[in-house]
Parts: structure tokens; C-alpha cells; sequence
């Protein structure tokens, strides 16, 4: 079945970077497009980043010029690096599998999430 595993995440204080990593199994990773989502305490789960199976990404405004996604297809992995972190970065990441329909990126499979706390 599917599975995604994030890590990576955890307390960095502000301007600091960390780098999550999903790990995917029970597909053929090379031919669907991976993404990472957020969820910040009372807000609405966000897309952050996006990538296709050819390598074509997608980025929040929030994200750009920041955030950087990435994959290795002979790893199965998935990667989101973030700079310059901020407070408002602060929110469990989930890791999702998808495809992009007409250029809008739709998930279909999840990870549990990994919490990113940006404080001082």
C-alpha cells in the first residue's frame, strides 16, 4: 500500500533553515507528481510546494525564493529545504502524493505530518 514517512522536522530558531524528507512506498514514485502541504494551529492545510514526475514545481507566494522542493526518484524521496524560516512557518508538513490537472497540483494520498516550529 501506500506510504509516505516524513522527517526532518523540529524546533529552529528564526532566519534558520531545515530540510524535511518523505520517504515513499507501495508506488511507482518516478511517474506521479509529490507534494508538501502545511497545517499552522487554526488555519486551513495550505499547499507549499509541488513537483512533477519531470521535475516542474510550484510554490505559495509565502514559499518563493525561501523554500525549495526536490525529488530523487532513485531514493523514492521527496525533499522540502527551507531558509530564512519564519514564525509563520510554524505548522505540521505533510508529505502527499498527486498529479497536477490543468496546472492545479491535487493530492490523493498522505503522510501523517511533521511538526516545524520557527521560535526563539
Amino acid at each position: 500500500q501506500v506510504q509516505l514517512v516524513e522527517s526532518g522536522g523540529g524546533l529552529v530558531q528564526p532566519g534558520g533553515s531545515l530540510r524535511l524528507s518523505c520517504a515513499a512506498s507501495g508506488f511507482t514514485f518516478s511517474v506521479y507528481a509529490m507534494g508538501w502541504y502545511r497545517q499552522a494551529p487554526g488555519k486551513q492545510r495550505e499547499l507549499v510546494a509541488a513537483i512533477s514526475s519531470g521535475g516542474s514545481t510550484t510554490y505559495t507566494d509565502s514559499a518563493k525564493g525561501r523554500f525549495t522542493i526536490s525529488r530523487n526518484d532513485a531514493k523514492n524521496t521527496v525533499y522540502l529545504q527551507m531558509n530564512s524560516l519564519k514564525p509563520d512557518d510554524t505548522a505540521v508538513y505533510y508529505c502527499n502524493r498527486g498529479e497536477f490537472y490543468s496546472g492545479t497540483y491535487l493530492p490523493d494520498y498522505w503522510g501523517q505530518g511533521t511538526q516545524v516550529t520557527v521560535s526563539s
